[in-house]
C-alpha cells in the first residue's frame, strides 16, 4: 500500500522542464538525472567547464531539487555557489562559473519557460529570456526521460551517516575502526588514520596518524597541513572536501571517468612515439586499445597509468590530474602486464594472501585479507581453485589470478596489456566477455591486445598507427567504416601499404570524431586548487612488516620447488666431494716452507663458497622483475625488496659453506690453534661470510641484467676471475692490473683471511716478499674479514640503487627522499 501511495505520489508530481543551449528535456518524478559533459548524462551540457558529471536531479521530498555532484568549478544561483536547492520556481542555473557559466533553465511544466541565449554587451555575457518558440511535443527537440529504476549517481555525500553534512567540531578522528568520529570502511584506510583540528573560528588542520598508505591534501601526502576553503583530503578511495565547516564526502566507487588530452611522447633523441593523442573515457566502460606492432600501444598505456609519464599533455581522473596527484591515485589504478606477476609455485588463495598483506595497512586483521581474498575468488569463478598452484592452472585461470591480484584494492580503473596473448580463441573470449562484465559491474577497464577476434565486446575501440598517431576512437561496430575495409588484417595491410596517408587527419575531419571524441573532453580550465608536487611513494607497509610478508613468501616459494630445494641440498655435497678428493699431502699442516699442496687446497674452498653464494642468487631479482614492478608500483621498498633476498638466501648460503668445508675438509689435518680460536670454527667463518659477499655480487648481477639467459654466462666468468684473483693462482703482489683488480674481488680477502688463520706464507711460501693479506695476525685476520664485509655492503647498495632506478617515473617531480 505505502509503494501504491508513493508512486500515485510521484504520478501526480509536476514534469520537470529542462533546457540546455542545444535541447529540451522532460523529467518525470521516480528517478535521478545526471547532467553533465559526459555524452552518456542524461543532461548532455557540453561545455569544458562542466564536470563529466557536474549535477543531480531528483524529485524529493520538498519538491524538485539540483544538488552538485562534487563538481571541479561548482554550479551557481544567483552569483552564489549552491550545493543543493529545491526548484520552485522558474529558476536558472550556471554551470562551471558564476558569471558566463553554461546556462541549465528549470520550471515545472505549465510555467513560464527560458531558452538560454547570449547577448554580448558591455561587461560580459548576459542571459536573455525570449519566447521558447517550440512544441512540448515535437520528439525532435524534447526528450522526455521516464523515471523506470534509478541511475546510478555519482555525487557528494555528507561525511555522516545521516542526512546533511558533518560538521567539525573540536577534533575528530578518522579511520576504519568503529570508535572514530568519521568510520571510513576501506581496507586501504588504517584504524586510526588522520585527526581533523579545529585551530580557531573557521580554520582547520589534518594531521596523519601515522598512516601506511598516507592522507593527502589536493594530491600530496602531508603529515600536518592547515586547511583552505574546498581542500580535497584523500585517504584510500575516500575524498573529504572542506565546504566552510562542513565535510563532504565523495567515495569512489568506480564511477568516474577519464580524460587523455593531447599526450605527445618523445625520446631523449627527440622520436615521437606518441603524437598529441586525446580522447575521453566514460565510466564503467570497456576500451580496446589496437594498432599495428610499433603503433605506441604499450607507450600509451605506461602514460594514461602514470607510470611512465608523457612528455607533454595530461591524464585527468574523474577531473584531477593525475601526474600532479599520482601518489594519492595510485591506489586506486590497477595494471596487469602482459607477464604473469604471481609467482606459480604458490597456490592460487596463498599468493592472493600474500599480495594482500603487502597492500592493505600493517593493522589489516587476517580475518579481514582472508574475507576479501574469498570475495575476490568468487567474483572472478576461481574459488574452486584456491588451493590449486598457479603453475597448474589453464593460460585463461592464471589471467584471472592476476586480475584477481589487482582487484584487492578495488580499483577504479583496471589496465590490462594483452591479456589474451597465446590464448586459444576460446579462452580468448571468455577473457574479454570476463573483463566486460567487470566494467559494466562498477569499473573502467583498459585493454591493450593484438587479437581482433572479440572487439565486439568492447564499448569504445581505440586505433593507433605507427607513429603514435590516433585514427580512430568510437564503438568497434563503426571502426571497420571509418576505414572502408571488410576486416581488421585488411585495416592492418592498409596501413603497412599507405605509409603516407594521413589516418589521423581522416579521423580528425570525420562526423565521428565529432561524435566521439571532441564532445566528452575533459576540463580545460585548470584546478584553482594548489597543486604541490607529490612526495616519494609512500610504502603500504611499515618495513618491518614487508620484510616479514616477503621472507615468508619467499622460503614458500623455494619450498614448493622440491627440485630446487634438492640442488641446493646436493650442490654443496658435491663440491664438497670433490674437494675432498683433491690430495693435499700433510693437510694443512707440515714443517715451515714443506706443504705445497695446502694454498689449492684452500684456493678450491674459497672458489666453491664464492661459487655457491653468486649462483644462489646470480636469477633470483631478474626471474621477479615483472612482479618486483607492479608490486614497486604499489608500494613495495625496494630495500625490503633486496633485503628479503638477502636474508633468506644468507641463511642457505651460510648452511651451505659450512657443509662445503665439512665435507671437503673430510681427514684433513689442522694446526692445533688458529689466530684467536680453533683454525675449523676460523676457516668457516672466512668461508661464510666470503660466501655471502658473493652472493651479494650475484644480486647485484641479477639487478643489472635484463633477462635470465645472461646471468649463467656471467656466473662463469665471474667464478672465473673469482679463482684467478684469489691469490692462491697466481702471485698478486707486484703484478701489474690483477694486484688493482683483486681488492675488488671478494675471494681475495676471503682467500687472505684462510691463509692468514694457516700462516700459509711460512707453511708454503712464494718467490718474492710475503703477501701481506696473509699475516698470522689478529689485525690481519680482521682487515680481511672486514674488507670482505665492505665489499657485501657496496654490492648491496649498487644492487639497491639499480632497483631504486626501476621505480616509476613521474614528470616534473621533486627528487625522491630516501
Amino acid at each position: 500500500m505505502v509503494e501504491e501511495r508513493s508512486s500515485a505520489k510521484f504520478s501526480e508530481s509536476p514534469v520537470l522542464v529542462v533546457q540546455t543551449r542545444e535541447r529540451v528535456y522532460r523529467l518525470r518524478a521516480g528517478g535521478s538525472y545526471n547532467v553533465g559533459r559526459d555524452p552518456s548524462a542524461d543532461i548532455v551540457v557540453d561545455d569544458p567547464r562542466v564536470s563529466t558529471v557536474h549535477a543531480v536531479l531528483e524529485r524529493g521530498a520538498g519538491g524538485w531539487e539540483i544538488e552538485d555532484a562534487h563538481s571541479r568549478n561548482g554550479t551557481f544561483f544567483d552569483g552564489r555557489r549552491v550545493e543543493r536547492m529545491v526548484i520552485d520556481h522558474d529558476e536558472t542555473f550556471q554551470l562551471g562559473h558564476a558569471v558566463d557559466g553554461e546556462c541549465l533553465v528549470c520550471s515545472l511544466e505549465g510555467a513560464a519557460r527560458a531558452t538560454p541565449e547570449r547577448d554580448g554587451g558591455i561587461g560580459g555575457d548576459t542571459m536573455v529570456v525570449p519566447d521558447p518558440g517550440y512544441d512540448l511535443d515535437d520528439e525532435a527537440t524534447v526528450t522526455l526521460l521516464d523515471a523506470g529504476p534509478p541511475r546510478r549517481v555519482s555525487r557528494a555525500r555528507p561525511a555522516s551517516t545521516g542526512s546533511g553534512a558533518r560538521t567539525i567540531s573540536g577534533t575528530m578522528r578518522m579511520g576504519r575502526s568503529a570508535d572514530n568520529d568519521i568510520v571510513v570502511a576501506d581496507l586501504m584506510v588504517s584504524r586510526h588514520h588522520a585527526e581533523i583540528q579545529t585551530i580557531d573560528a573557521g580554520r582547520y588542520r589534518v594531521v596523519d596518524l601515522d598512516s601506511h598508505n598516507g592522507t593527502y591534501v589536493n594530491g600530496a601526502r602531508v603529515e600536518v597541513a592547515e586547511l583552505a576553503e574546498s581542500d580535497a583530503i584523500g585517504m584510500g578511495h575516500t575524498t573529504y572536501r572542506l565546504v566552510g565547516a562542513e565535510l563532504r564526502e565523495s567515495v569512489d566507487t568506480g564511477d568516474i571517468s577519464v580524460s587523455v588530452r593531447n599526450l605527445i611522447v618523445r625520446t631523449p633523441e627527440g622520436k615521437v612515439l606518441l603524437d598529441d593523442v586525446s580522447f575521453p573515457i566514460p565510466h564503467h566502460s570497456l576500451v580496446g586499445v589496437i594498432g599495428p606492432s610499433g603503433a605506441g600501444k604499450s607507450t600509451l598505456l605506461g602514460a594514461v597509468t602514470g607510470l611512465r609519464p608523457a612528455t607533454e599533455g595530461t591524464v585527468r581522473y574523474d577531473g584531477r590530474d593525475l601526474y600532479a596527484e599520482y601518489e594519492e591515485l595510485r591506489h586506486r589504478i590497477g595494471l596487469v602486464p602482459q607477464e604473469d606477476i604471481l609467482h606459480n609455485q604458490l597456490t592460487t588463495r596463498r599468493a592472493l594472501l600474500y599480495a594482500a598483506e603487502l597492500r592493505f595497512p600493517g593493522d589489516t586483521r587476517p580475518q579481514e585479507r582472508e574475507q576479501r581474498v574469498d570475495e575476490v575468488l568468487e567474483e572472478l569463478g576461481l574459488t574452486r581453485h584456491r588451493d590449486t598452484r598457479i603453475d597448474q592452472l589453464s593460460g585463461g585461470q592464471r589471467k584471472r589470478v592476476s586480475v584477481a591480484l589487482e582487484l584487492l584494492t578495488k580499483p577504479s580503473l583496471l589496465f590490462l596489456d594483452e591479456p589474451t596473448s597465446g590464448l586459444d580463441p576460446g579462452l580468448d573470449k571468455t577473457v574479454m566477455e570476463m573483463l566486460s562484465e567487470l566494467a559494466h559491474d562498477g569499473r573502467t577497464v583498459i585493454v591493450v591486445t593484438h587479437s581482433v577476434a572479440n572487439l565486439d565486446t568492447c564499448d569504445r575501440l581505440l586505433v593507433l598507427v605507427p607513429g603514435g598517431k590516433l585514427a580512430y576512437y568510437g564503438p568497434p561496430a563503426e571502426g571497420l567504416r571509418q576505414f572502408g575495409q571488410g576486416s581488421w588484417a585488411e585495416v592492418f595491410q592498409a596501413f603497412d601499404r599507405e605509409e603516407d596517408r594521413d589516418w589521423a587527419g581522416e579521423f580528425r575531419d570525420s562526423a565521428r570524431y565529432e561524435q566521439y571524441l571532441a564532445v566528452g573532453s575533459d576540463d580545460d580550465v585548470a584546478s584553482a586548487r594548489p597543486q604541490h608536487p607529490p612526495p616519494p611513494p609512500p610504502a603500504p607497509q611499515s618495513a618491518l612488516s614487508q620484510l616479514s610478508t616477503l621472507c615468508r613468501r619467499y622460503l614458500r616459494v623455494i619450498f614448493s620447488d622440491r627440485s630446487y630445494v634438492a640442488l641446493l641440498v646436493v650442490l654443496p655435497l658435491l663440491l664438497g666431494g670433490l674437494i675432498a678428493a683433491v690430495p693435499s699431502g700433510e693437510g694443512f699442516t707440515g714443517a715451515p716452507g714443506t706443504n705445497v699442496d695446502a694454498p689449492t687446497k684452500l684456493m678450491i674452498l674459497v672458489f666453491g663458497a664464492c661459487f655457491v653464494g653468486t649462483g644462489n642468487s646470480i636469477r633470483e631479482i631478474v626471474k621477479e622483475q615483472t612482479i618486483y614492478r607492479r608490486e614497486r608500483a604499489a608500494g613495495l621498498s625496494p630495500g625490503v625488496y633486496l633485503m628479503s633476498k638477502f636474508l633468506v638466501l644468507g641463511v642457505i648460503t651460510i648452511l651451505q659453506a659450512a657443509v662445503l668445508f665439512l665435507i671437503g675438509t673430510i681427514g684433513e689435518s689442522f694446526p692445533p690453534s688458529g689466530i684467536f680460536t680453533a683454525v675449523e670454527l676460523e676457516l668457516i667463518m672466512a668461508m661464510a661470510l666470503l660466501g655471502l659477499a658473493s652472493l651479494t655480487l650475484g644480486l647485484l648481477i641479477s639487478a643489472a641484467v635484463d633477462t635470465s639467459e645472461k646471468t649463467l654466462p656471467l656466473l662463469i666468468v665471474v667464478s672465473m676471475a673469482q679463482l684467478v684473483l684469489t691469490g692462491g693462482l697466481v702471485r698478486l703482489p707486484g703484478t701489474p692490473v690483477l694486484e688493482q683488480l683483486s681488492y675488488l674481488s671478494p675471494s681475495r680477502w676471503g682467500y687472505g683471511a684462510g691463509a692468514a688463520t694457516l700462516d700459509m706464507d711460512t707453511l708454503s711460501p712464494h718467490d718474492g716478499d710475503p703477501d701481506p693479506l696473509w699475516k698470522h695476525t689478529i689485525g690481519t685476520w680482521l682487515l680481511d674479514m672486514g674488507v670482505v664485509a665492505g665489499l657485501a655492503v657496496l654490492f648491496l647498495a649498487l644492487a639497491w640503487y639499480r632497483l631504486y632506478r626501476l621505480r616509476p617515473r613521474r614528470r616534473g617531480a621533486r627528487p625522491a627522499r630516501i
